[in-house]
């Protein structure tokens, strides 16, 4: 990287919205998490049933629990979508001991989370005003599996649109601290650890890795799968996330939408590999394993 370039003045403003509108949706996190926490001192499992304690089913149940005056069969009846098929669940999940103190805590984090949606939601407002010089880049990135538009603005807020300023994707990994050390010693690997970078940007890209691997049928999701098995998946998230913005430097650079390669891509890149290690794993649950050659019919 060329260690004497200033990102212009529309990136700088970008990125500062874009960081502070971070700060404020992390807080909101917090503020759910302690909601949770009251829940669980008034033996409330909504958590284990809702995913989304604060989604429209969780609001209108956390706002009859408040309340007071709804039984538990009542409050599951508010459920709305999928979440109504577990109407059985909730009944026993909102069987507990709710007191006075528990429904006030809740109504005060209630009124901080809307506080705090509003103020996101200015903010979105702000940024997508600022990221109109960088629209086109910004809908570009938006096609990678993982990478939703608020992704796609904290990485052009971070990294900008030009890339020349990077020698290679590979100096922008190292950048960002999402490459691996290279430390060796007499060609003896002595630490793969990544460096520390760009805080705002590894949080951003190891959310979008995340993301991506609950997804069907795409090369992230199947590269994550594969080290996953043999490397953790802490280290396969790193790896996804790296992979995430090294697709991000070359769509920049080329101005280009995303190519999917698929989710068999390296089965049918190492046909042999892929043969090699499911007779493996055959033999290991007892089967004995031939392989022969699929005919191919030829027409006339």
């Amino acid at each position: 990287m060329k260690a004497s370039f200033i990102p212009p003045v529309g990136q700088r403003e970008l990125r500062e919205l874009t960081r502070y509108r971070s700060t404020f949706v992390q807080e909101k996190a917090t503020l759910v998490n302690r909601i949770q926490k009251v829940l669980e001192s008034a033996n409330i499992k909504l958590a284990s049933v809702a995913s989304n304690v604060v989604g429209v089913s969780g609001r209108a149940m956390l706002a009859a629990l408040i309340e007071g005056q709804a039984t538990p069969a009542e409050m599951a009846e508010l459920s709305k979508g999928r979440l109504r098929d577990k109407r059985e669940q909730l009944v026993k999940a909102m069987e507990g001991q709710v007191k006075a103190h528990h429904r006030f805590v809740l109504a005060e984090l209630l009124c901080q989370i809307d506080s705090l949606d509003e103020t996101i939601a200015r903010f979105d407002e702000q940024i997508e005003d600022y990221c109109r010089p960088f629209e086109e880049i910004v809908e570009l990135l938006d096609t990678i599996p993982g990478v939703a538009r608020q992704t796609a603005e904290i990485i052009v807020s971070e990294i900008g649109v030009d890339m020349s300023r990077f020698e290679s994707a590979h100096h922008l990994a190292a950048w960002a601290g999402l490459a691996p050390g290279n430390n060796e010693s007499a060609g003896k690997r002595l630490s793969g650890k990544k460096r520390h970078g760009n805080k705002a940007l590894g949080v951003a890209l190891n959310q979008a890795a995340h993301a991506v691997v609950h997804m069907k049928n795409t090369y992230l999701s199947a590269q994550y799968h594969r080290l996953a098995s043999h490397r953790g998946q802490k280290k396969a998230i790193v790896a996804v996330a790296h992979s995430i913005l090294v697709i991000c430097y070359y769509i920049i650079k080329r101005k280009e939408p995303y190519r999917e390669l698929g989710g068999d891509y390296f089965d049918k890149r190492r046909p042999e590999a892929t043969a090699k290690r499911l007779m493996k794993r055959l033999e290991q649950l007892g089967f004995n394993v031939t392989l022969e050659p699929a005919s191919v019919s030829v027409a006339v």
